[in-house]
Formats: C-alpha cells, structure tokens, sequence
C-alpha cells in the first residue's frame, strides 16, 4: 500500500478499515503506512475504493 500525503485529507478512513497497515501522524493528520504495508488483495482494494481523496493505491 502507497499513500499519495500530497492528496491525503486525513478523513482517518484507512485507519478505521486497516489500522494495522495505515495511521493518522498526530500532528499533520496526514495517513502513513505503517510495517510492510502488505494487505490481501480483496482487502487493499476496499481500502483503495473507500478513500475520500483518492490517496491510497496499491504497489505490486
């Protein structure tokens, strides 16, 4: 998983979904993946189609 921080709004989305892989920094509210960022497939792609401003995409 690859968060764009220049198009993050920091909706906290992620987190909810997938807060092993994704966390809001507390002073920026900007998402960041966190660990190795590795999700199952199905998994990633909600996380992906559920931002609010497109800032999440998957690395192969």
């Amino acid at each position: 998983m690859v968060v764009d921080t220049e198009r993050c709004i920091g909706i906290g989305q992620c987190e909810l979904l997938e807060p092993g892989v994704f966390r809001l920094d507390d002073e920026t509210a900007i998402s960041a993946v966190v660990g190795d960022g590795l999700l199952p497939v199905e998994r990633a792609r909600l996380a992906v189609e559920k931002c609010p401003s497109g800032s999440i995409s998957m690395r192969e």
